[in-house]
């Protein structure tokens, strides 16, 4: 057995009830994942769509894994402006303007952040540059 890699600084989590949701739509979708984009149609709320039905760009950063094993995904632009944050993605009662897979179930997933602690953003600073698109298979 080879030596383990050593665990990245968390940089994304789910609620309880993001988590519960997460479970659910995989047991009616498949494997899922998050993408934040910033762009249009609630571009503030992070997207959940079916594993493999959106094309991850090469320069999109994967920001971490939640509820097991469904990666978090954020584009480049955003991702510069939120790199010292830690996100927690929360379920929320209404309806989003996305394609996100919770909509129709009337609810909705929603970024809350606070910025890193000093400890967390030395961690940070010092581990390797989080994987893209470019360095991940579809």
């Amino acid at each position: 057995m080879g030596a383990r890699a050593a665990a990245r600084t968390p940089r994304v989590r789910l609620t309880p009830a993001a988590e519960e949701m997460v479970r659910r739509l995989t047991r009616q979708h498949g494997p899922v994942m998050f993408h934040q984009s910033g762009g249009c149609c609630d571009g503030s709320a992070p997207m959940c769509y079916p594993r493999g039905e959106f094309r991850v760009g090469a320069a999109d950063v994967l920001l971490g894994r939640v509820a097991g094993d469904t990666p978090f995904w954020m584009s480049a632009d955003q991702y510069r402006y939120w790199q010292h944050t830690f996100l927690t993605v929360d379920l929320v009662a209404g309806r989003g303007g996305g394609f996100s897979l919770e909509a129709p179930e009337g609810v909705r997933f929603l970024l809350r952040s606070r910025l890193l602690t000093e400890d967390e953003l030395e961690h940070v600073t010092a581990e390797p540059p989080l994987p893209t698109g470019a360095d991940v298979p579809g």
